[in-house]
């Protein structure tokens, strides 16, 4: 059974819905009662694409697409590369999935798994593309490795991937196994594991399938450092998000026989690892607190257990941003996968962290995810039995959302921007109506118009192609009633 970087041995129960502890007033529904179970599920995502549709990944090489509806009975197979991943270990496998941010338009997926006998582990990032005329078909011929890392062990492999917002892909791998970081990997900056990644999957340079960003912060860097590495000094990052009104990256790194961390990482940071594992200098490989100065702390740690039901492998989530359920929004909401807990964190960085626990759910939780709403669902983790389940939350009571919820209207910064020639608008609107979306020049001459049309109260994202314009600087406005917004972007061929 999977302990997602810990090395302890845990008893598998298998249950439904079962809450013993935490807040009543949180509790989890079974999602989609009519799909089928879910074998090792790892990763639940969508496509931003606009179709409602959502991706479960199985450990063992099947991605599966359905409706995200709660009434739906079926489910398809969109990718099936289970004769290229390891069929077993509890850490090895199709262990993550990221859409392109213009997937809508160059329909690009991108996958982490392993492969290779013991002693000859690798971890492999590719590309894939879905096919033309079946959106629910991706096509395994068109696969195009981006790298490849070979792996000491076959633990702490992480495998989470999640483009920013920046448009830049984001790799998340462990130390490369077995206990202490025994190669001292994550501290070795010329290695990629250990390692937040970030690579270009847009451009090509150094005789790879990807381009450095500039803004790596060790792009460039005549010491021998790795230019692909963001942040470095992780153990097993085996889930992290994206806080989408913020852009914060939040990462929860598993850790070893004292604590479980969250972290949120930032350009160059050093999280610590193998030199410290929470709050703490890590017992065993670090007992003097030797050189730890100018080390990141987590945000928020708390102590590995021992015995049944006891704490032991944290699972990353999602700063909560939907509008089901009022009293969470804009807290960290993650859970540990041993003892099936789920608590919120709120962190502002001023005021003290409080963490809150909404619920014991009894099951092993591999991940979260979001739906286009931003709603969280929660994956149980089995070899037969995986569920999806929806966390839910109190009635709202006359409790409103904060301005900055999806009730309010919004129009976000254009992505990317600067762009060529395409780019993606997103709004949020608080009520049904006509809505326009345009874009003029610098003249006040109307030069497209993306949305036009009654829409339902949610938030959109919309793709724009400006291959016909010149270079220069547009401006796109939001009409929407009586609130009317305007933001700039440049368009640099």
């Amino acid at each position: 059974m999977m302990c997602l970087g810990c090395l302890r041995t845990i008893c598998v129960v298998f249950v439904f819905l079962m809450f013993s502890r935490g807040n009543a007033q949180y509790s989890l529904q079974e999602a989609y009662p009519g799909l089928s179970l879910f074998a090792f599920p790892l990763d639940l995502v969508h496509a931003y694409d606009g179709t409602n549709r959502l991706f479960v990944v199985q450990q063992r090489g099947v991605v599966y697409v359905f409706e995200n509806t709660g009434a739906v009975a079926s489910r398809k197979v969109f990718l099936n590369i289970s004769d290229k991943v390891s069929q077993s270990g509890s850490e090895l496998g199709l262990l993550g999935i990221a859409f392109h941010p213009d997937y809508e338009t160059n329909r690009y997926f991108y996958v982490n798994y392993t492969t290779g006998p013991t002693g000859q582990r690798q971890s492999v990032v590719s590309r894939f593309q879905t096919s033309q005329t079946n959106p629910d078909s991706a096509l395994k011929e068109s696969e195009q490795i981006l790298m490849t890392l070979q792996q000491p062990f076959d633990n702490h492999n992480g495998g989470k991937m999640v483009f920013g917002q920046d448009g830049y892909l984001y790799i998340g791998f462990g130390d490369g196994g077995s206990g202490g970081d025994p190669g001292n990997r994550a501290q070795n900056r010329a290695e990629l594991l250990g390692k937040m990644l970030r690579i270009d999957v847009n451009s090509t340079s150094g005789g790879f399938n990807y381009a450095i960003p500039l803004s790596n912060p060790y792009a460039g860097n005549t010491q021998g450092f790795r230019e692909e590495i963001y942040a470095y000094g992780l153990r097993n990052p085996w889930k992290f998000s994206f806080d989408s009104v913020t852009g914060k990256l939040w990462l929860g790194d598993v850790g070893q026989d004292a604590r479980e961390e969250v972290d949120i990482i930032i350009n160059g940071g050093n999280y610590g690892w193998r030199l410290m594992e929470g709050f703490i200098c890590t017992p065993g490989t670090n007992p003097g607190c030797q050189d730890t100065a100018g080390l990141l702390r987590p945000v928020w740690d708390y102590v590995n257990g021992s015995g049944s039901g006891a704490d032991g492998s944290i699972t990353g989530g999602f700063v909560y941003r939907g509008a089901a359920i009022p009293s969470l929004y804009g807290k960290y909401v993650y859970a540990d996968y041993i003892s099936g807990r789920i608590w919120a964190l709120t962190y502002d960085g001023v005021n003290p962290t409080t963490n809150q626990l909404l619920l014991d759910a009894t099951v092993n939780i591999s991940t979260f995810g979001e739906d286009q709403n931003k709603e969280l669902l929660i994956v149980s983790y089995s070899s037969t039995t995986g569920r999806i389940y929806r966390l839910m939350g109190p009635a709202t009571g006359g409790l409103t959302l904060p301005e900055a919820a999806p009730r309010t209207f919004e129009l976000r910064q254009n992505y990317p921007n600067p762009f060529n020639p395409s780019t993606h608008f997103e709004f949020r609107i608080a009520e049904y109506g006509l809505i326009k979306l345009g874009v003029y020049n610098m003249l006040g001459q109307e030069v497209g118009v993306p949305v036009n049309e009654y829409l339902e109260p949610g938030s959109y994202r919309i793709p724009w192609d400006a291959a016909r314009l010149p270079s220069g600087v547009y401006v796109y406005r939001l009409e929407a009633g009586r609130y009317v917004e305007t933001k700039k972007m440049l368009l640099q061929k």
